[in-house]
């Protein structure tokens, strides 16, 4: 039985889980193989997230993984904001031509041993 969440939510990934656990019963034969392959199918973040705690029921480790996918879409979302805000920021202090005006010609070592121009 491979099952990956993928983009599937939590809920939806635990509905297909639970579905085609009755196709392999020996897989999910105790409550513990049941939690190790759920956790095992669960996205990165989650799965990271979910690993340093001790379940003792399926409906346990389900609950936890819900929690967790919607802080780590609420951080996901903010983050989005908080970047599409340092952008606006940078593009409104670019120049007339895009430029970045903080940037300009020092005169470093490109320019030595010229002589100026009268």
């Amino acid at each position: 039985m491979s099952l990956k969440q993928g983009n599937m939510s939590v809920m939806e990934y635990a509905i297909k889980f639970n579905e085609l656990s009755r196709f392999a019963p020996h897989r999910v034969a105790t409550e513990e193989m049941k939690l190790d392959h759920f956790e095992q199918g669960l996205k990165g973040s989650i799965k990271l997230m979910i690993t340093g705690h001790s379940f003792e029921k399926f409906k346990e480790m389900y609950q936890q993984a819900i929690k967790i996918a919607r802080v780590v879409e609420e951080t996901e979302r903010e983050n989005k904001v908080s970047n599409l805000g340092k952008r606006k920021i940078e593009y409104e202090n670019r120049g007339p031509r895009g430029e970045n005006p903080k940037r300009f010609n020092t005169g470093g070592p490109q320019d030595k041993g010229k002589q100026p121009i009268p």
